[in-house]
């Protein structure tokens, strides 16, 4: 499922042939091209390396800042040939693969080197050596090429050959989960196990290992059947399948040693690749036990339901519980791909569905104001909007702040509470949507009493909470109950906690709040 009508954009180092490719993208596409530095130098009046010469890159990145950006918010899709170094713009890099789909064209140093006619036209490679000049600059963007949706090599290729595997990027779509060499694509799309084959072969796995559950294994699993069945790779045709017992009690070390134990049974090397074929406790689990394994084994997160897709998938948060609380042992490992078919929320108990509602209302009410305007307008009635859409807000925050030293603390409204509540109930009363909607009430009315977020902001929240069909209040008893699993919640630092607090929908910040005063702010016993 790709979003209609995207721009699409070719990056890459100078010479790997981004306008040709481009006019022949265009083409088959039936929309307009335009090539940035043609642009630029249009507007200059001047030839690109005259505007080097004369006014310097700095001078050159400001024109492309400026000139860009209307090509990629005036609704107009288009394929759009970047000039090798635009990418080096943060916010049109960022522009770039949050509207439009990026691929980066790459072809080896020596062939760059072949292609370019004139050094005079290329004043980046005016340099004793322009094949060491290039080899560094390549290096010094690699990190930078990799945010993109897709990569084409072009050495050896025709450019209808490349254009080709440009054409069927566009049309695979995704959001890009832009961090730099961790870079990769999250798929949505309904009913496409195929899309999954695409991936493994892609990947070329020695050994593929699917963990999963026994729910998903006896419901989603024809799913899987197709998607490896349709697969290339020789791997896909003897996986190894390790099927855990379900639910969040058994998210332990017990089941990611069982994992360790059928994948180095199995003699697996490292260019395995794990397969996380389940919802977020499977998820964590897997992706956890690939992060350790050989110390580290490639893993596809397959999500099988709402929280999975919107939230836990996303982000490379991976682990497992303790008798002391919950997700307090694991690590910060990012997948290659993730898979979002929203085919197997058709057999996902209704509860379990609600429950995942949870995390797009907290993603929105910390993140996205026009998220949460959606959901308050139209409800749950289309959840391919919703999914879109949290994936796309969480996205931007993982973006800045990979390993949560900051902003990205605020997805975490709602858990101090209700991870408490969960491992309180012992992880059978509540599931973690419906303990993080009560947590989301609890925290901002706490927030409120300590002035933290404006007035009336919890009562909104609580409302559409209640619409979604999910619960919002337990006794202040049961949470005097599960206080102590606040006190040695992974956020707290001293005596302190790091509450997530909302100052304005779809913006927050993290406050490092006193647990006394914070106890004092839930009204507990």
């Amino acid at each position: 499922m790709s979003r209609a009508g995207r721009t699409v954009v070719l990056s890459g180092f100078m010479a790997t042939g981004k306008s040709t490719v481009g006019r022949l993208v265009a083409d088959r596409l039936g929309v307009p091209f335009v090539d940035t530095d043609a642009l630029v130098a249009a507007d200059a009046g001047a030839p690109v390396g005259e505007i080097f010469a004369r006014e310097g890159e700095a001078r050159f990145r400001e024109r492309e800042a400026r000139l860009v950006p209307p090509l990629l918010s005036d609704g107009v899709a288009r394929v759009v040939a970047f000039g090798g170094g635009t990418v080096t713009i943060p916010q049109l890099r960022h522009a770039a693969l949050e509207r439009a789909i990026v691929v980066t064209l790459e072809a080896s140093p020596e062939r760059i080197v072949d292609r370019v006619a004139s050094l005079s036209e290329r004043p980046n490679l005016a340099a004793a050596s322009p094949l060491e000049r290039t080899k560094n600059l390549l290096a010094l963007r690699r990190e930078i090429y990799a945010e993109c949706h897709a990569r084409v090599a072009t050495d050896g290729r025709s450019a209808e050959e490349v254009a080709d595997a440009v054409v069927a990027a566009a049309r695979a779509g995704g959001i890009a989960v832009p961090l730099g060499s961790r870079s990769y694509v999250v798929e949505v799309d309904d009913a496409a196990p195929a899309r999954l084959a695409r991936t493994v072969d892609a990947l070329h796995p020695s050994s593929l290992v699917v963990v999963t559950d026994e729910n998903v294994r006896a419901l989603r699993w024809g799913w899987m059947d197709q998607a490896l069945g349709a697969a290339r790779a020789p791997a896909a045709r003897s996986p190894l399948v390790v099927t855990l017992p379900p639910g969040e009690p058994n998210k332990t070390l017990a089941s990611v040693a069982r994992v360790w134990d059928e994948a180095l049974g199995q003699g697996i090397d490292r260019n395995a690749v794990v397969v996380a074929f389940g919802g977020g406790v499977v998820g964590d689990l897997a992706s956890f036990a690939a992060s350790t394994l050989l110390r580290g084994v490639r893993c596809v997160q397959v999500a099988t339901t709402l929280l999975s897709m919107v939230d836990s998938s996303v982000g490379g948060k991976t682990g497992f519980d303790h008798p002391s609380g919950k997700n307090l042992i694991g690590s910060f490992f990012q997948p290659s791909r993730v898979h979002v078919d929203l085919d197997h929320l058709t057999t996902l108990p209704d509860r379990e569905r609600l429950a995942g509602l949870a995390e797009v209302v907290k993603i929105a009410v910390a993140c996205d104001a026009r998220l949460l305007a959606t959901l308050e307008r139209d409800g749950a009635a289309a959840l391919e909007p919703l999914v879109w859409g949290a994936v796309e807000a969480k996205v931007r925050v993982v973006r800045d702040d990979e390993r949560e030293q900051g902003i990205r603390a605020l997805l975490n409204l709602g858990h101090t509470v209700g991870h408490a509540l969960e491992a309180h109930g012992g992880y059978g009363r509540w599931l973690h949507g419906e303990a993080v909607a009560i947590g989301t009430v609890l925290e901002m009315e706490a927030a409120e009493r300590l002035g933290l977020t404006p007035s009336g902001s919890a009562t909104r929240v609580e409302a559409l909470l209640a619409r979604l069909g999910l619960p919002t209040r337990v006794s202040r008893a049961e949470v005097a109950a599960a206080w102590p699993f606040v006190a040695s919640d992974k956020k707290k630092d001293a005596s302190f906690v790091k509450l997530p607090v909302v100052t304005r929908f779809g913006e927050g910040r993290v406050e490092r709040v006193r647990l006394e005063d914070l106890r004092a702010a839930l009204t507990l016993p």
